[in-house]
């Protein structure tokens, strides 16, 4: 997927979620609160999923774990805090850029 698709499919899912809370009148604030909420899930999820990856989860979890289910929730982080970049008017362009840019100045 190329970032301008990965910024459509952002757009998108964002309409929809608005759509689907219309009835709820969320304002800015809450929607960004409620994005942030979300995010901390979304990293609370992929982080059982590293657990469960590196075999340090209840059996049961590490059983039933597969690559497919931490992509996914890498994903889920991904276009969560899009999601919440948006509601905050943010280019993750520009972020994005400024930030690589810097880590390419680091001395390592």
């Amino acid at each position: 997927m190329e970032f301008s698709e990965l910024i459509d499919a952002i757009n998108k899912i964002d309409l929809q979620l608005n759509e689907y809370y219309k009835g709820l009148q969320i304002d800015r604030e809450k929607r960004i609160l409620a994005r942030t909420v979300k995010l901390n899930e979304e990293v609370g999820e992929l982080c059982e999923q590293v657990l469960s990856y590196n075999s340090m989860q209840r059996k049961v979890k590490v059983d039933t774990h597969n690559k497919e289910s931490l992509a996914d929730e890498l994903a889920d982080v991904v276009i969560t805090t899009f999601l919440l970049a948006k509601a905050m008017d943010m280019d993750m362009n520009k972020a994005l850029d400024k930030k690589i840019d810097k880590i390419k100045k680091r001395k390592m």
